[in-house]
């Protein structure tokens, strides 16, 4: 661990800065962490369908570069939370399964948008955007889009 982050985080617990303590903010990467596979599953069924394909369980093996019996294991928890339906032709999206994926992409788009205004290639941006958009709060991403509302203002 660096000293700064050492430094930081002591003086942050010693200040008492209650709004958001060191626990507080483990606690919400943690539920982060449990959403973030949830988010890309249904995001990328979502594209499939979006795309006139029907999502199958190979298209996410192809696209997430995992073995068969984990995205099986995955559907199944994702289906007990109510996210997708595996009974007819393909994957469903239930209605919950589609609002979390059209939140996760406007995340997604949100946070390249926000690379590519500061200077990062589109294909790094896009990169770049897998991991942050689900870590990143409401707050920065209201932030993002502010700065990029005004960076549009002055270019007009």
């Amino acid at each position: 661990m660096s000293t700064y982050f050492r430094y930081g985080l002591v003086r942050m617990m010693a200040t008492g800065n209650d709004n958001q303590t060191a626990a507080r903010r483990h606690q919400r990467v943690r539920r982060q962490h449990s959403n973030e596979l949830a988010q890309d599953y249904v995001e990328a069924i979502y594209d499939l369908i979006e795309a006139g394909q029907v999502a199958r369980v190979t298209d996410l093996q192809e696209i997430f570069g995992v073995t068969h019996v984990s995205v099986v294991r995955a559907l199944q928890r994702f289906e007990k939370r109510g996210l997708l339906d595996r009974s007819g032709d393909g994957l469903q999206l239930t209605d919950e399964g589609r609002k979390m994926a059209a939140a996760s992409a406007v995340r997604h788009n949100l946070v390249v948008d926000f690379l590519r205004a500061i200077g990062v290639s589109e294909t790094q941006a896009h990169a770049d955007a897998e991991g942050l958009e689900h870590h990143i709060s409401d707050e920065t991403l209201a932030a993002m889009k502010r700065l990029l509302e005004a960076k549009l203002k002055i270019k007009n």
